[in-house]
């Protein structure tokens, strides 16, 4: 009996689905196991990350810890308490911990008035290729603050003078090391200029903007009253209060 239009197109549909069930099982068995294998290295990865991402938070908690167990140290003035968190905390893989940890043991250092073991400690920051730029920044001001006496004048000079610009965030505690530096070799005029330029520069706390301008009066250094970096800088003396 031969088919009527509608029974076969439902012949064909039938067909049709049986050979796309055939092909999906001829897929599955061919690739099934490989696409089961995919899912699971997914899962794995995903779950990989979010352990690690889960114990660098722990080991983040635990490093803030340290990092109290020793300043609570310190406040009881006990070095040696603090001695063991501060060494722990140096081998950090975060550069805020280990930086802070490497600074604490310098300021103890300086407190025994220990000034090149301190310099050596700021100096191994400084030189960190890893560390980011404002922590060594810092440290180079640090460094050269700790050993000033016993650098000559010219390497002061050379180290802030990148550091002693206006709009740079250290501008104040780098000037003022340029500046005492240029004193020492007899060069008022250019001490007077970095003072009048400290003074200028309203980012700069207001205890160092309050020094630097003393300091340009004392030094009487002339352009302070004729540059324009200068008169910004008298006038920016008002309402800077002492800290």
């Amino acid at each position: 009996m031969a088919l009527t239009p509608q029974n076969n197109e439902a012949f064909l549909r039938e067909v049709d689905d049986e050979l796309r069930r055939d092909q999906a099982i001829h897929v599955w068995r061919r690739y099934g196991v490989a696409m089961i294998a995919g899912v699971v290295v997914a899962l794995i990865a995903l779950a990989a990350v979010l352990f690690w991402q889960h114990r660098r938070e722990q080991a983040a908690g635990r490093e803030g810890e340290q990092l109290q167990i020793a300043y609570d140290a310190l406040a009881s003035n006990d070095t040696r308490a603090a001695a063991e968190p501060l060494a722990a905390l140096t081998q950090s893989g975060r550069d805020g911990y280990r930086v802070l940890a490497i600074f604490t043991q310098a300021d103890i250092l300086l407190q025994k008035n220990d000034l090149k073991g301190a310099a050596a400690k700021f100096a191994g920051v400084a030189q960190d290729s890893s560390v980011a730029q404002p922590f060594r920044d810092l440290a180079t001001i640090r460094q050269t603050s700790a050993e000033f006496d016993a650098v000559k004048p010219e390497v002061v000079v050379e180290r802030m003078r990148p550091l002693a610009v206006s709009g740079n965030p250290w501008l104040g505690s780098a000037g003022e090391l340029m500046a005492a530096a240029y004193l020492q070799q007899g060069r008022r005029d250019l001490a007077g200029q970095v003072f009048a330029r400290i003074a200028a520069d309203q980012q700069v706390p207001g205890s160092i903007r309050q020094r630097a301008v003393q300091m340009a009066g004392v030094l009487d250094d002339k352009t302070a009253g004729t540059t324009p970096g200068a008169k910004a800088a008298s006038a920016g003396n008002k309402g800077v209060t002492t800290r």
